[in-house]
C-alpha cells in the first residue's frame, strides 16, 4: 500500500515537473514558439476562433468572436505595420463578450496571402479588405471599422471610398496624414536618409538594440521585457523583414503616405479619432488635421499613452470605441 502511494507521488510529480521543463526549455532556446503559444492561448481564453476565407485564390486570415446582427454593429479590426490581428488581443479581453469582433490579418501579414506590392500600397490594401469584407458576409448590415497606424489609413480611405458599408469608424493614431509637427520617428528617418542609411527603417529591427529602440518609440511607458521575451519577438520578426521592407517601401510612397489626408472629405460615417498624446511614431498634431477636415469628429486624446493605444491603454480604448458605437445606435433610433 505505501508503495503504491509512492509510485503515484512520484508519477504526480512527474507530470508536474514535464510541463516545467517543457515551458523551460521552450524559454531558454524557442522564446518565439513560446510567445506563439502565449497567443494561442490568450485566443483561446478569449472565445476567438482562427478562421480563414477566401476571394478567389487569395486567402485572409482572422480571428472572431460572436455573431453578427446582436444589439451592437459588428467590429472590424486593422491592425498596423509589420504586427497582426493578435496585437488586438488586449483590446478584445475588455469588449462585451457578446460583441461580434473580427480581427483581420492585414494583406501579406501572418497567415493573409502575401503576393506583390501593389496589395501593399494603401490603394490594395483598402481593395483586399473590401474583398475580405464580402468573403465573409459582413457586407450584409453596417459595422463599425477600426484601424490603427498603417490600418488607420487603410481604414480612413475605406471609410471614404465605401461609406455604405459602415455605421461608424474609429481612426486610432492612423498614418496618412500631413502633420503639423514631425515626430521622433519622422525625424530618425530624414537622419537616415542624409546619411544613405535608408535600409536601417526604425520600425525593422534586425537586433535586441533597435527592437529595444522600436518598442521605447511606439510606447510612453517602459514595457521592461526580460531579454528572452525580447530575443522570442525579435525572432519572430526577422524572417519577415524583408516583406516588411517592401511594404514600408510602398507605403511611404506619395500616393499612401498621404491617401488620408486627400481624401478625409469623403468620411461622411461617424467618425472616432483616439490619439496617445506622446505618440512619438506619428505626432498627435495629427487629431486637429482630422477634425478640421471632419467637424462632427470625436477626438479623445489619451494623457501617458504613445502610439500602440491598444498595448498601453487597452481598457480605455475598448470602453470608448463601445460608447462611441452605442451612441450612433441611440442617434439613429431617435432620428427613426
Amino acid at each position: 500500500m505505501e508503495l503504491d502511494v509512492g509510485k503515484t507521488i512520484m508519477l504526480a510529480g512527474g507530470v508536474l515537473v514535464a510541463p516545467i521543463l517543457a515551458f523551460i526549455t521552450s524559454f531558454m532556446f524557442w522564446p518565439g514558439a513560446l510567445l506563439k503559444a502565449y497567443n494561442w492561448y490568450i485566443r483561446r481564453s478569449l472565445g476567438l476562433v482562427i478562421r480563414y476565407s477566401y476571394s478567389g485564390s487569395y486567402r485572409f486570415c482572422y480571428s472572431s468572436r460572436g455573431t453578427p446582427g446582436g444589439p451592437t454593429p459588428s467590429l472590424l479590426l486593422l491592425h498596423g505595420f509589420s504586427a497582426s490581428k493578435d496585437m488586438w488581443l488586449p483590446v478584445v479581453r475588455h469588449l462585451p463578450r457578446n460583441q461580434h469582433v473580427v480581427c483581420v490579418d492585414m494583406p501579406g501579414h501572418e497567415g493573409t496571402s502575401r503576393t506583390d506590392a501593389k496589395d501593399y500600397s494603401i490603394q490594395g490594401q483598402v481593395a483586399r479588405i473590401h474583398q475580405f469584407v464580402q468573403s465573409i458576409g459582413l457586407d450584409k448590415r453596417p459595422f463599425h471599422l477600426v484601424g490603427t497606424s498603417m490600418g488607420g489609413n487603410v481604414a480612413g480611405l475605406f471609410a471614404a471610398t465605401y461609406p455604405s458599408y459602415l455605421c461608424s469608424v474609429t481612426l486610432v493614431c492612423p498614418a496618412g496624414l500631413v502633420y503639423p509637427k514631425d515626430s521622433e520617428f519622422v525625424k530618425r528617418l530624414r537622419e537616415l536618409e542624409k546619411t544613405k542609411e535608408e535600409d536601417a527603417i526604425p520600425l525593422i529591427p534586425t537586433n535586441i538594440q533597435q527592437l529595444d529602440y522600436m518598442l521605447r518609440l511606439c510606447c510612453h511607458n517602459p514595457l521592461n521585457l526580460h531579454r528572452q521575451i525580447m530575443r522570442g519577438l525579435l525572432d519572430n520578426r526577422i524572417p519577415n523583414n524583408d516583406f516588411y521592407k517592401e511594404v514600408f517601401m510602398e507605403i511611404v510612397k506619395d500616393k499612401s503616405r498621404e491617401a488620408l489626408q486627400e481624401n478625409m472629405h469623403l468620411i461622411t460615417s461617424p467618425l472616432q479619432v483616439i490619439w496617445g498624446k506622446e505618440d512619438r511614431v506619428l505626432d498627435v498634431s495629427g487629431a486637429a488635421v482630422l477634425q478640421t477636415a471632419v467637424p462632427s469628429a470625436r477626438v479623445e486624446l489619451l494623457d501617458s499613452c504613445g502610439h500602440s493605444v491598444s498595448l498601453e491603454r487597452p481598457r480605455k480604448a475598448a470602453k470608448l470605441i463601445m460608447d462611441f458605437v452605442s451612441e450612433q445606435g441611440d442617434d439613429a433610433k431617435k432620428h427613426s
